[in-house]
């Protein structure tokens, strides 16, 4: 959990408390509400991973990142890309919107690595 996080819930506690002591004032919901407009996450951040295989801990031979609209170039040396794995990337945070579609698997004329593409997305 974020330290933006516990403030917003260590001001949740105070307010509920506030409130059971009927002393809550328009100054601690306020003061909630602030804090609960800078800790939720504006913008959407994508990571598409294509893997040797569909096993999330399997080897990025390939990877394309979005963030605030604009494609992130990543290093050249694929020894150097912020993630090995999905599960590297779930790690620190990224969360699976999209499995490998195991039916590209099946037609032998597509490449297997586009059968073994996860999405995931980072609210930042």
């Amino acid at each position: 959990m974020s330290d933006t996080w516990k403030a917003c819930q260590l001001q949740a506690e105070h307010c509920l408390e506030a409130f059971r002591q009927q002393r809550l004032n328009e100054a601690d919901l306020s003061h909630l509400s602030s804090l609960l407009e800078n800790a939720w996450p504006q913008r959407q951040s994508l990571l598409y991973l294509q893997l040797r295989n569909t096993n999330p801990g399997s080897q990025v031979v390939g990877m394309s990142q979005f963030a605030e609209g604009k494609m992130v170039e990543p290093p050249a040396d694929p020894k150097d890309w912020p993630y090995q794995s999905a599960l590297a990337a779930i790690a620190e945070g990224w969360r699976v919107v999209s499995f490998p579609n195991l039916a590209l698997l099946m037609d032998e004329a597509i490449p297997h690595t586009l059968g073994c593409e996860f999405i995931l997305e980072k609210w930042q």
